[in-house]
């Protein structure tokens, strides 16, 4: 089965987008695509969001679910209590839709959340009032304690997620052969499904629903309501509240009773979590509410509302308030929150999160300092820091570089001082004259051999000072055809050209570095292959000279061959002069490149 998150490899290529806002760095570059690790990944759904050629795929569950439906098997929807923001005033329309689509019941996952509440509520009605856990209400949270903070394991909540909960609740309730669904803003939940099968069974995003309903020309806002949403069991009450920062802790009946709230600390976003993490838990044993998305699940990667965060919290405050403002809702089930307290992970059929840190590797300094060489790095001054790589620093980049999760060409200081070296190398060696100006005509760049056929320069007295003076000096400076330079620029295809430049004959060949940006010029002295050339014209002028002076003594016998002959030799010097008529202006001559000699 494809992971939750994949890479549609055709449409990624050298971007590392992704390796910046990895919060874990669970992206291996290979060959320049950003592939997802599934032994690395938290499933935060970051990469997803922020990646600019929807190369990063969540994986579509609805053709599994759309299949189970048709078996026949009581199909309850687990609805996530950000519901009431993403679908703000179409809950009923919502409720009516799901239905539609085949479901035979909805409930609430808030349901889940409410019997985790009592659970730890007991458990803190047990130990002085405290509860010195991690909360597990959040997935990627969970998953990123496992695998990046494996000493911390110990210190997650003793039971599931609200969603498992849901689920195991659901199945004491309903019995083990329903078909539980959730539906959602969160991508870690479809890997919560993977890990802990039947507890849901699928999970669903937001995106996912709204494409279905428009597969099936559904448009909610149209959806005519006969009666009130009836969930089952019952309706959330002040769980509701889940979704939002610090939801969890003002849903205990022991905490809220907290004035300031100094035994539960609420926290989201992974910046802040990490930043947790990375430090000692509270050492009087705080809970800790921790929730991947910045602003809780409302802010989930797959949610569809683009509404701001406030008016988000706002709408699920008020959603939750008009529910316990009426009392008829869902106020809690001892025995199963004691059961679930007790059984833990147990009651899903399944084990307790462990340690997956098989990944992580510690590099000796001198292995690290070598690799930090091959990356160019050979002294402080090189290591820039400059997060291109999407690592926030050269040293990160070298540990990752070891790891096989990065590649050499990620760092983009080395791919340019190597481009600058190679063309640095290629201009010194080149034996034709090279310049490289911009649209104004500056010099950007030239060689020692350009100096010396136009600046009147020996080549020994040209060294790197004198070049790095030149660079940013008009190019008329140097060349009286400047203007040459300025309409090579604008042609479609540049030219080549044949000049005499003092007592030097000169092929001129443009190129175009940049569009519009930069352009290039090289000089090949081509004096020897011309003066070669006239000493032919000059021996054929010769010839014809005879053969006229031979035709007045024999006119009478050659006839017409004589004129023939004459033709045929004035055409050779034809093809070998350079005459003054035929020059243009600044004395070039359009070149074909072809062979001189």
């Amino acid at each position: 089965m494809t992971d939750p998150i994949y890479t549609e490899i055709t449409s990624c290529r050298d971007c590392y987008k992704c390796v910046r806002q990895c919060p874990v760095k669970a992206i291996q570059i290979r060959d320049g695509n950003a592939f997802i690790l599934k032994e690395r990944c938290t499933y935060c759904g970051k990469c997803v969001a922020v990646c600019p050629n929807s190369a990063k795929k969540v994986r579509s569950d609805v053709d599994r679910v759309k299949l189970a439906l048709k078996s026949g098997r009581k199909a309850i929807c687990s609805l996530a209590p950000s519901f009431s923001s993403e679908y703000k005033g179409l809950e009923d329309q919502l409720f009516a839709s799901l239905k539609k689509l085949g479901f035979s019941a909805v409930s609430e996952t808030s349901i889940g959340a409410a019997l985790v509440s009592e659970a730890l509520d007991i458990y803190m009605s047990e130990h002085d009032g405290r509860a010195p856990f991690i909360g597990t209400a959040c997935p990627s949270v969970v998953e990123l304690v496992k695998k990046y903070y494996p000493d911390k394991v110990s210190s997650l909540a003793p039971v599931p997620s609200p969603l498992q909960s849901h689920s195991a609740y659901l199945r004491s309730l309903y019995g083990d052969d329903i078909l539980i669904v959730f539906i959602g803003p969160c991508i870690a939940k479809k890997m919560e499904a993977d890990l802990t099968p039947g507890y849901p069974d699928y999970a669903l995003t937001f995106k996912e629903l709204n494409s279905w309903l428009r597969d099936e020309g559904i448009e909610l806002k149209d959806v005519k309501v006969d009666s009130k949403s009836e969930f089952v069991p019952q309706k959330a009450g002040i769980s509701s509240l889940y979704p939002i920062e610090g939801g969890q802790i003002e849903s205990s009946k022991i905490w809220s009773k907290e004035r300031l709230k100094r035994n539960a600390v609420a926290l989201s976003g992974m910046e802040q979590i990490l930043s947790t993490l990375d430090g000692e838990l509270p050492q009087e044993g705080a809970f800790l509410e921790l929730l991947g998305c910045d602003g809780g699940c409302i802010n989930g990667p797959e949610s569809a509302n683009n509404a701001s965060i406030a008016s988000k919290k706002i709408d699920v405050t008020d959603y939750a308030l008009e529910r316990i403002d009426k009392d008829d809702y869902f106020k809690g089930d001892q025995e199963f929150a004691r059961r679930l307290l007790n059984e833990g992970y147990s009651i899903l059929k399944s084990s307790s999160p462990k340690r997956e840190d098989q990944f992580n590797r510690v590099f000796d300094e001198s292995v690290i300092k070598k690799a930090m060489v091959e990356l160019g790095k050979l002294s402080k001054a090189d290591e820039l820091n400059c997060g291109g790589c999407g690592y926030s620093t050269c040293r990160e980049m070298a540990i990752a570089y070891l790891s096989g999760m990065a590649e050499a060409e990620m760092c983009v200081t080395k791919m340019r001082k190597e481009a600058e070296s190679k063309v640095d190398v290629l201009l010194r060696t080149m034996p034709n004259g090279i310049v490289i100006v911009d649209p104004d005509l500056q010099i950007v760049d030239c060689n020692t051999q350009f100096l010396s056929i136009f600046g009147d320069m020996e080549e020994g007295f040209v060294d790197q000072n004198v070049l790095d003076m030149v660079r940013g000096l008009p190019v008329d400076r140097f060349v009286p055809f400047a203007d040459k330079f300025r309409d090579q620029f604008y042609l479609h295809k540049t030219g080549m050209y044949r000049m005499h430049y003092k007592d030097k004959f000169l092929r001129v060949t443009f190129f175009l570095v940049e569009q519009k940006r930069l352009l290039g010029a090289m000089f090949e002295d081509i004096t020897n292959p011309t003066v070669k050339r006239e000493t032919v014209v000059k021996k054929a002028e010769d010839v014809i000279q005879k053969s006229l002076e031979t035709v007045q003594q024999i006119a009478s016998l050659l006839g017409e061959n004589a004129a023939e002959t004459e033709i045929m030799l004035n055409s050779l010097i034809d093809a070998f002069s350079v005459h003054q008529n035929q020059e243009g202006k600044d004395g070039f001559v359009d070149d074909d490149g072809g062979d001189l000699a």
